[in-house]
């Protein structure tokens, strides 16, 4: 554990990718490699397994499919809650990073990209948050999606805090987009467990309109 920190402490270094994650030679992510993860004896299993990814990159660099799945790590996968919280104890707190960085939070099997087929036909909630407030908001998100809070099933695909230098984006990830009422409670829900203030602005984007504009925060649907 250890380890994972050096690892985002030092997220310049160049021979972080073997110790994060299994790459084949086109850099892709391999996830064949990894051993099963399971709850070890009397520890409290989570409904399902989650597994954490870091990116980062210069955001002069245009964002491409390709690029963005070569800047992406692996990072760890966690099956119960004390694996959870020994996992995130080790981990640099989001508000500490620097630049153009993400932490992403999604079911095991699941690719924190638009493409990935639980993604494909769904969409995210956005809430901006103004510098200092990321690391709170994030842990909060993180314990209401593991805690099975949000309960719509297996509608939640994984959560993400964007650190960019004007503002802090977190997100909030589902597989159908179509489905008003499950977005709606999914809404009403990030309400209550962040407890946001009432005329907070939350934004909707299918991963639909993502791929057709190249972007993850622009041209969104605004609701109060």
């Amino acid at each position: 554990m250890n380890k994972i920190g050096r690892v985002l402490k030092e997220d310049d270094t160049e021979d972080q990718d073997e110790t994060v994650c299994n790459r084949e030679e086109d850099g892709s992510i391999n996830n064949n490699r990894r051993k099963t993860v399971s709850p070890a004896a009397g520890e409290h299993p989570l409904q399902y397994n989650y597994t954490l990814w870091y990116s980062r990159r210069t955001p002069s660099r245009p964002a491409n499919t390709q690029s963005y799945e070569q800047n992406i790590r692996q990072i760890g996968t966690v099956a119960s809650v004390e694996q959870f919280w020994k996992f995130y104890s080790h981990l640099v707190r989001p508000g500490d990073l620097t630049g153009h960085s993400d932490f992403h939070l999604f079911k095991e099997g699941i690719k924190p990209m638009w493409e990935d087929e639980a993604n494909k036909n769904g969409g995210k909630w956005i809430i901006r948050l103004r510098k200092g407030l990321a690391s709170r908001f994030w842990e909060n998100i993180i314990l209401a999606m593991l805690g099975e809070q949000f309960m719509v099933g297996e509608e939640i695909c994984g959560v993400v805090v964007s650190i960019r230098f004007q503002e802090d984006i977190l997100s909030i990830w589902n597989k159908t987009a179509s489905d008003q009422v499950t977005t709606s409670r999914i809404r009403d829900t990030l309400r209550r467990v962040l407890n946001l203030p009432p005329n907070t602005i939350m934004e909707y984007k299918t991963h639909n309109d993502s791929l057709k504009d190249n972007s993850s925060f622009r041209n969104t649907k605004i609701t109060l």
